[in-house]
């Protein structure tokens, strides 16, 4: 059964870093485009970054740039979410994304182009 889990959400002051980890178990992360999405309450659903197969191409949104890194490390089938410079307008449910891809290079920015999909964790970004 193909599965996501992510880890690290957590309260942290404003300033601070937080590590997100997007851990997939039934399957091999190798081919497959990654993205990290995120909720805050009364709003819809946003991109944050994603990260390409093969070539691991990133996008992230213009929110978070200079800010997040994303990454992945293939040997641990985990997709990493590196958070600095926190602000409160961070605070969310941050959920990790996966989907199948053919070509090298290729990310998704939408969530609809996404087919598995973790449970989320909270992140809280406050004083």
């Amino acid at each position: 059964q193909l599965q996501l889990v992510e880890f690290g959400g957590a309260l942290v002051q404003p300033g601070g870093s937080l590590r997100l980890s997007c851990a997939a178990s039934g399957f091999t992360l190798d081919y497959y485009a990654i993205g990290w999405f995120r909720q805050a309450p009364g709003k819809e659903r946003e991109g944050v970054s994603c990260i390409s197969s093969g070539d691991g191409s990133t996008y992230y949104a213009d929110s978070v740039k200079g800010r997040f890194t994303i990454s992945r490390d293939n040997a641990k089938n985990t997709v990493y979410l590196q958070m600095n410079s926190l602000k409160p307008e961070d605070t969310a449910v941050y959920y990790c994304a996966a989907r199948r891809t053919y070509y090298s290079g290729s990310y998704y920015i939408e969530a609809y182009e996404y087919d598995y999909w973790g449970r989320g964790t909270q992140v809280t970004v406050s004083s």
